[in-house]
């Protein structure tokens, strides 16, 4: 196996790695495999899709009656309040209770037709330019660290229900902007820095844009990714490997938990 520290070619049972000195580099034989995993099998933008419109559909669902009471281009299909509760919409009422895992769901929520078309087209155009760069791992971790810090920000500062992925976009974008400033591509990070400040200037002209999660989402994702290496500068290490395994493991356990909590709640118990 190749060491996830040191990059050097070592024998997976070895207790510590000739090299570098890592201890217990291959993980009991787990180190191999999410190597494998993350290097060759998983298509962290295509989860990340597929989780998107899964959910999308499900919160359809969920409450059907919801979907014809708006109409207008912004509100084409739109799911309905409970069912958005019930997979894990962020603020209002799931932070009063404490729910801290719905900063991690609600970013695979979507409040209409036109909301998850848009955030997809962004997640399709900036996921894999940021995979690239940083590794799947690292990418992961810095979408998520991105949609968390925006989420919070919101909850701490609007106190308003939120959704969406804007937050993590926001996130990808500063990631670039800020291996452009790394490498000193200044044209790279200057038309990153346009669409990033066009971007933002939206929100305050359409109804429903969160920009404090947008704001929050930039400075989430810029200091993920001052803090860690590009894929051609360092190995993708095993902690960021097991943080992006945890944190898709936590996510899908805030989707269980927020489902059987509010639920519960509608039902009396």
């Amino acid at each position: 196996m190749i060491c996830p520290e040191c990059g050097k070619l070592i024998g997976v049972s070895e207790e510590k790695c000739p090299f570098c000195g890592a201890w217990r580099p291959g993980m009991f034989g787990m180190t191999p495999k999410m190597q494998k995993l993350f290097g060759r099998q998983l298509d962290l933008v295509g989860l990340i899709t597929i989780t998107c419109i899964v959910l999308y559909i499900a919160s359809l669902i969920l409450q059907p009656e919801a979907i014809f009471r708006q109409f207008g281009l912004f509100s084409l299909l739109s799911p309905g309040t409970r069912a958005l509760w019930q997979l894990g919409m962020t603020g209002g009422i799931a932070w009063q209770q404490g729910w801290w895992w719905t900063l991690l769901t609600a970013q695979y929520l979507h409040g209409g037709l036109l909301h998850i078309f848009f955030n997809l087209l962004w997640v399709r155009q900036l996921g894999p330019a940021v995979s690239d760069t940083y590794g799947q791992a690292r990418a992961f971790v810095i979408f998520n660290a991105a949609g968390v810090l925006g989420f919070l920000v919101s909850n701490v500062i609007a106190h308003t229900p939120t959704i969406g992925a804007s937050g993590a976009i926001f996130g990808m974008l500063a990631a670039l902007i800020v291996f452009g400033r790394r490498r000193g591509v200044s044209h790279m990070s200057a038309r990153l820095w346009q669409w990033a400040i066009i971007l933002f200037a939206f929100g305050f002209f359409m109804s429903g844009v969160n920009n404090w999660a947008h704001a929050g989402g930039f400075a989430g994702g810029w200091l993920a990714a001052s803090v860690m290496p590009a894929s051609d500068e360092k190995r993708e290490s095993r902690g960021v490997q097991l943080l992006a395994l945890a944190l898709i493991v936590a996510t899908a356990a805030g989707f269980v938990l927020s489902f059987v909590k509010v639920t519960g709640i509608l039902l009396g118990h």
